[in-house]
C-alpha cells in the first residue's frame, strides 16, 4: 500500500528521552490589561504576600461536626469490624459520640485559636 501524501498538520513533539516540553505561547501578545490580570486571581495573586494561613480563620460549627462525624465513623467500623460488636448498638453509641465531639472539638479549636491570636498580637507587640 501506498503511503498518504497528505502532510502532517502538527510537529512531532518529544525529544529522544520521550520527554515533551511544553512549546510556549505561540499566538498574539497578551495586551497590558491581559498581563495585569494574569496575575490577580485564585491561583496566580500577589506573589510578594505569603498564603493566609488556615489557623488565621475562626473555628466553626461545620467544621467541628464534619470531624466529629469522621471520628464517629471510624469508631463505628472499629466496632463492628474489628471487635465484632452488634450493628445497632454500635449505631446508638456512634450517634452519642457525634453528639458529644461536636461541641467537645468546637470549644477545643476556640481555645486554641484564641491562644494563637494571642500568641500573634504578643509577637507584633514586641
Amino acid at each position: 500500500m501506498a503511503g498518504s501524501k497528505r502532510k502532517r498538520k502538527s510537529k512531532h513533539r518529544g525529544n529522544a528521552a520521550g520527554v515533551v516540553e511544553a512549546r510556549g505561547r505561540t499566538g498574539r501578545k497578551p495586551t497590558e490589561d491581559e498581563r495585569k490580570a494574569k496575575g490577580s486571581g485564585k491561583s496566580g495573586g500577589n506573589k510578594n504576600q505569603p498564603r493566609p494561613n488556615r489557623l488565621d480563620n475562626p473555628p466553626s460549627w461545620k467544621s467541628a461536626a464534619a470531624r466529629a462525624v469522621l471520628a464517629a465513623a471510624a469508631f463505628f467500623g472499629f466496632l463492628v469490624l474489628l471487635f465484632k460488636r452488634p450493628v445497632a448498638p454500635s449505631a446508638v453509641i456512634a450517634f452519642v459520640m457525634i453528639g458529644v465531639y461536636t461541641p467537645l472539638g468546637y470549644y477545643t479549636d476556640v481555645f486554641l485559636h484564641r491562644r494563637r491570636k494571642r500568641r500573634l498580637t504578643e509577637r507584633k507587640s514586641k
